[in-house]
């Protein structure tokens, strides 16, 4: 997470809060680890609303996140992304024989850190 220079957080921490994020959540191919892992940063550097009005903007940015990362990437699902069933060891096998990492998953995470760096400018 490239993430972790921005925020100043020691990058071993980050590796292994984001540890469990792989293969949209412990290989289950739910929500792709790169949104969840922007929806934290995007916490935390945006922090806690005070106030449900504060509370309602920050929450519009991370809906504006995944408005832009669907536009861009089309799904946030894990498995609809990788086309893979990543909970099956077959499932697993064949994904990471495949050049699926390189040309969805970096991406996907390419895209997500970028959509949060242009994000957190728009609305700081």
């Amino acid at each position: 997470m490239c993430q972790e220079f921005e925020i100043e957080i020691e990058n071993d921490v980050i590796r292994r809060i984001a540890f469990g994020f792989a293969g949209g959540l412990g290989n289950t191919g739910a929500v792709c680890g790169a949104v969840v892992g922007a929806v934290m940063a995007i916490g935390l550097k945006r922090g806690r609303a005070d106030t449900m009005e504060e509370g309602l903007r920050e929450l519009a940015v991370v809906r504006e996140f995944r408005r832009r990362f669907e536009a861009e990437m089309e799904t946030i699902s894990c498995r609809e992304l990788t086309k893979a069933d990543l909970t099956t060891e077959e499932g697993l096998e064949q994904f990471m024989s495949s050049d699926t990492p390189q040309t969805v998953c970096f991406p996907a995470v390419g895209a997500a850190y970028r959509l949060v760096v242009d994000l957190l400018k728009e609305t700081s």
